[in-house]
């Protein structure tokens, strides 16, 4: 007698879908895929290496160290009067995460087309799995990040958090959100226009000179600061920094904008995958 779920697992695959059809009900029961995805993802970053893990400690603390030294010392560029390991390092944290969500999910359809050539599975398992995956190293970032503004801490840094500080989870989705819809958008568009793939790694690089990773937002005129909250991760970079150091740049119309755009984009680059990924096969 065959199982009353199975039906359930009856699949039609349609040339055609609604357009605000993401199909977030079939990628719910393949979420044991989505789990076992992750941990191959884990694994093959990290099999046969030498630091492993280990690398998401050194990673930001090298980085934040190079921008002390380069921005902090020889640049002496202002910090707003937060010190400039803190400063620089609650940069870095964000930077990190939302560029490796950005640029894990912005090759879906090249990367797996071997794997979706030959079975049928919801394609958005792939990027979800990729950002569980990147959660990873975002909590152990965290923990760095933590570690040192409590050293700071006790060597008399001038930090001053509010509860404010309990919202963070909200910011680092915000984040990953925006990271997800602008690379879904780049994966489905890839799979007719595959130069972007090489272009993506230059737009990453100037985007981070947009975003005041390296400079506080107060540099910026005021007369220029709406537009600047187009690029959503200032306001969420500046807004980190208000919450746990006590010193950000953030206007209530920047929050708005900047929630706006993360909305539309992240809709857009979900409507747009789900749409590439039916022809995805025969163009890529």
């Amino acid at each position: 007698m065959a199982d009353a779920d199975d039906s359930n697992w009856d699949i039609t695959i349609t040339s055609s879908q609604r357009l605000l059809d993401l199909g977030l009900e079939e990628v719910w029961r393949f979420r044991d895929l989505i789990k076992l995805l992750a941990h191959r993802n884990y694994m093959v970053n990290y099999r046969q290496t030498v630091l492993g893990p280990l690398w998401y400690v050194i990673s930001p603390l090298m980085t934040t160290a190079v921008f002390t030294v380069v921005f902090g010392v020889i640049g002496a560029m202002p910090t707003d009067g937060v010190p400039p390991v803190l400063f620089y390092i609650s940069g870095v944290v964000l930077w990190s995460n939302f560029s490796s969500n950005l640029t894990s999910t912005s090759d879906v359809f090249v990367a797996n087309m071997g794997l979706f050539g030959k079975v049928y599975f919801p394609r958005l398992t792939i990027p979800i799995a990729t950002v569980l995956t990147n959660l990873i190293t975002l909590a152990v970032q965290i923990a760095v990040f933590s570690l040192v503004y409590l050293i700071a801490a006790y060597f008399g840094a001038r930090v001053r958090p509010s509860l404010w500080v309990l919202c963070l989870p909200l910011l680092f989705a915000a984040s990953i959100t925006m990271a997800v819809g602008v690379g879904l958008l780049v994966s489905a568009l890839t799979t007719r226009y595959r130069d972007l793939t090489s272009m993506l790694g230059t737009v990453l690089q100037l985007w981070m000179y947009a975003t005041p990773v390296f400079y506080p937002l107060s540099q910026i005129p005021e007369r220029w600061r709406l537009l600047v909250a187009l690029n959503p991760v200032s306001t969420i970079v500046e807004l980190f920094r208000l919450v746990a150091l006590g010193e950000g740049t953030v206007s209530f119309y920047s929050v708005v904008i900047s929630s706006t755009v993360i909305v539309v984009v992240f809709l857009s680059g979900l409507v747009l995958f789900r749409r590439a990924e039916m022809n995805a096969a025969d163009t890529v």
